[in-house]
């Protein structure tokens, strides 16, 4: 009683295709299709969008500046420009 025999299924098929016809059965499976080959490129799309910024943020990290008068970590390099803090006697007080 808990399973479906292979007459089950085959007696399903026919009520299904007479109910609904092929034509419409096949614009279904169509669909279906569509729906699931966009899903699978719309994953690769994301993995490899996800492994190139990876792969960029891990360049950036691993890069060098181009003068070595600042340290690593007393400024930030921007298009080629570095930009240092401000030394201390130059801010403003309020």
């Amino acid at each position: 009683m808990g399973s479906f025999s292979i007459t089950h299924w085959l007696i399903l098929l026919v009520v299904v295709v007479v109910v609904f016809g092929t034509s419409k059965l096949k614009n279904a499976g169509k669909d279906l299709g569509g729906a699931v080959k966009g899903f699978k490129e719309a994953v690769k799309n994301e993995e490899t969008e996800h492994a190139h910024k990876h792969r960029v943020l891990d360049h950036d990290a691993k890069a060098q500046p181009s003068d070595t008068k600042y340290s690593s970590n007393a400024g930030t390099k921007v298009d080629d420009i570095d930009i240092s803090p401000a030394p201390v006697d130059d801010q403003h007080k309020v």
